[in-house]
């Protein structure tokens, strides 16, 4: 059975004060959890911005000083005194230039130009303008001159009628035979081609020399039309 003050009625007010006693422990235990969480997040908030503190000045430090440029030029000018500074440490160091010879290409020595001689000059004055005949004279004294026989005269005359009409100055165009007899070349003649001495005398030689007359040369210039 329940006891006899179990069944007696309780007022409110007990009840109150009975409810807040009971409910006491409680609000100090929550309010201990409370202030242990803070002080541990303020513990944790210390650590990590002392953690963080150098970092941060760091950055600070980074920030506050500009970051120096330097140009590809200003570089390669540093690393060039750098070396001269290392190369010559005593200070400059002075070139002496008497030991170079500086060496010139002579210029080439002109070939001169050959003066031609007086003789030459004359013979190319011949060549290129023969000196014709213009002495005179009449065919017999030309083959009493030239030393052939009287007896031979009938073939000479009919060998040079036909070859220049007996006109010293007789002149092939084609060939350059000349004189009486056209000599060919004109330079055979000793003396000049156009003499009409030099060439009959020439002529008698040539006949009696190629033929061995001059009855046998006017007979194959007969038989040819030439000799």
């Amino acid at each position: 059975m329940t006891p006899g003050s179990e069944l007696t009625p309780r007022t409110s007010s007990e009840v109150a004060r009975r409810s807040v006693g009971a409910t006491r422990p409680a609000a100090r235990w929550s309010r201990r959890r409370g202030v242990v969480g803070v002080f541990a997040a303020l513990a944790a908030v210390g650590m990590a911005g002392g953690a963080l503190a150098p970092l941060g000045a760091s950055l600070a430090v980074a920030q506050e000083k500009p970051p120096e440029v330097v140009s590809l030029w200003a570089d390669s000018r540093a690393d060039a005194q750098a070396l001269a500074n290392v190369a010559q440490p005593d200070g400059a160091v002075t070139l002496d230039r008497s030991g170079f010879t500086v060496y010139v290409t002579p210029k080439p020595t002109p070939t001169p130009t050959p003066t031609p001689d007086a003789e030459d000059e004359r013979a190319s004055t011949t060549r290129s303008s023969p000196v014709l005949y213009s002495g005179g004279g009449s065919s017999t004294e030309w083959l009493i001159a030239a030393g052939i026989p009287e007896s031979d005269w009938g073939y000479v005359d009919y060998i040079v009628s036909r070859e220049s009409g007996w006109n010293p100055n007789a002149t092939n165009a084609s060939s350059g035979a000349c004189g009486l007899v056209q000599a060919y070349p004109c330079s055979k003649v000793p003396g000049s081609g156009y003499n009409p001495v030099d060439n009959l005398r020439w002529a008698h030689g040539y006949a009696v020399g190629r033929y061995g007359s001059w009855a046998a040369a006017h007979a194959f210039w007969t038989s040819n039309h030439w000799w």
